[in-house]
């Protein structure tokens, strides 16, 4: 298949262009930054420089491409985009990332419309963002969290879905390049543990995560799917297991209502009251098989 990936040289999208190519796809992958063009074509693919805010140059790099199949996975979380992580001001951190997530999907939606591409995938999240009511693991079936940082995402499904395509709701990403940050400030007793830590995550390796969306490339998968690993946990057992294997002290643990006062509400929601993930329906309509099916085999691997 010729696959044309917006956003090919973040944490999932160089080993997404990687598998494709080693399994005989041809890939078109996009960056904004032309300095980044030959890693691209190290990689395997054919690099081309694109803004996913600008409508027209998206529908002439599709147009040029004229791809079997459109992959989303533009973000905007880099500290060249995003600046310091600042969980504290998510609308100032993740406004980059819900442009792509609104505009820039919008703008790879007209693009395939106007060409005739006729399958498009694009990245979700599914880490601790499940509606907080219920049993701690979640389904497609279930609804996300509807908070004012979702909106983007929420936009993004909708629309998707109603184009016949399919979205991919990854976890928390971990591996090469993917959660540095969380992990130097691990290091530096920085992440506390909040109340008891009861709050659910899910996580993803990107080496799973860009095998997944291989196989829904090659099968064309509409819907909403979870790509997670097998082992959805609080924070009271990953993070721990995070700083050890990270030669980190324990985490300092931090009343529900300080935390509230230094971090925000939505740092507090997660830590506490998340919801993880299922990922039942991807293994089973996929045929996936994950290389870490838990976080506790994958942090070892990746900072022991």
């Amino acid at each position: 298949m010729r696959v044309f990936i917006a956003g090919g040289t973040g944490v999932v999208g160089q080993p997404l262009v990687r598998q494709l190519v080693e399994r005989g796809h041809e890939v078109v992958a996009t960056t904004t930054s032309p300095g980044k063009i030959e890693l691209l074509e190290k990689l395997g693919a054919k690099g081309v420089v694109m803004d996913g805010l600008d409508a027209i140059g998206v529908g002439e790099a599709v147009a040029a491409a004229a791809p079997d199949v459109i992959v989303n996975q533009m973000t905007g979380l880099s500290e060249t985009h995003a600046g310091k992580p600042n969980l504290r001001h998510p609308e100032k951190f993740f406004a980059a990332t819900n442009r792509l997530r609104t505009e820039g999907m919008d703008n790879l939606l007209a693009a395939a419309e106007a060409t005739g591409v006729q399958h498009v995938l694009a990245q979700s999240h599914a880490s601790m963002n499940g509606q907080r009511t219920g049993g701690w693991i979640k389904t497609e079936d279930d609804p996300l969290e509807d908070l004012p940082v979702s909106a983007a995402i929420l936009h993004l499904e909708k629309v998707v879905l109603a184009a016949g395509g399919g979205v991919l709701r990854y976890g928390g990403f971990y591996g090469p390049g993917a959660n540095d940050d969380q992990v130097e400030m691990v290091k530096k007793r920085m992440f506390p543990m909040v109340g008891a830590g009861t709050g659910h995550f899910s996580w993803i390796h990107v080496e799973d995560a860009a095998s997944a969306t291989v196989l829904a490339v090659e099968q064309k998968v509409q819907g909403v799917y979870n790509i997670v690993d097998d082992d959805p946990a609080p924070v009271s057992e990953w993070l721990p297991h995070l700083a050890d294997v990270a030669g980190a002290k324990p985490p300092r643990r931090v009343p529900k209502w300080l935390a509230k006062l230094l971090a925000g509400d939505m740092v507090v929601g997660m830590m506490t009251e998340g919801r993880a993930f299922s990922n039942s329906k991807a293994k089973a309509d996929l045929g996936w098989t994950l290389k870490y099916p838990s976080w506790r085999d994958g942090f070892k691997a990746e900072l022991a």
